[in-house]
């Protein structure tokens, strides 16, 4: 699986391959056009009130990663594409969040792991 997470506030670069943005809203202040965004998949990003809750800190990582690898199982045939596509080619998930440790792309990148494996 070749999969690398990258935050939308990255300049983009020739080797990242397939770049998919994995939030529900449009990173601020980016263009569409410098962000070389070749798929947007909303449906990969945690739902509205669990974003919310998480980032308002009702929910700490572990709750927040159970709850959100529940919502993903749900998207299970809209992800497996991606997950192949990550067989053969460089994919990159694109988020926009400060944290580069605790985020939704760092969950879904072990979740796609999961389909391949």
């Amino acid at each position: 699986m070749t999969i690398q997470l990258k935050r939308a506030y990255d300049k983009p670069a020739d080797n990242d391959g397939y770049r998919v943005l994995v939030d529900r809203l449009w990173p601020r202040g980016i263009a569409k056009d410098e962000a070389r965004i070749d798929e947007w998949i909303k449906e990969a990003a945690p739902s509205d009130d669990l974003r919310k809750a998480f980032h308002s800190e009702a929910l700490g990582w572990g709750e927040f990663c159970q709850r959100y690898l529940a919502e993903l199982k749900a998207q299970r045939e809209t992800l497996r594409p991606l997950a192949e596509r990550s067989q053969q080619h460089m994919v990159t998930l694109v988020f926009s969040s400060k944290d580069e440790t605790h985020n939704n792309a760092v969950v879904l990148k072990d979740y796609l792991a999961m389909l391949t494996g």
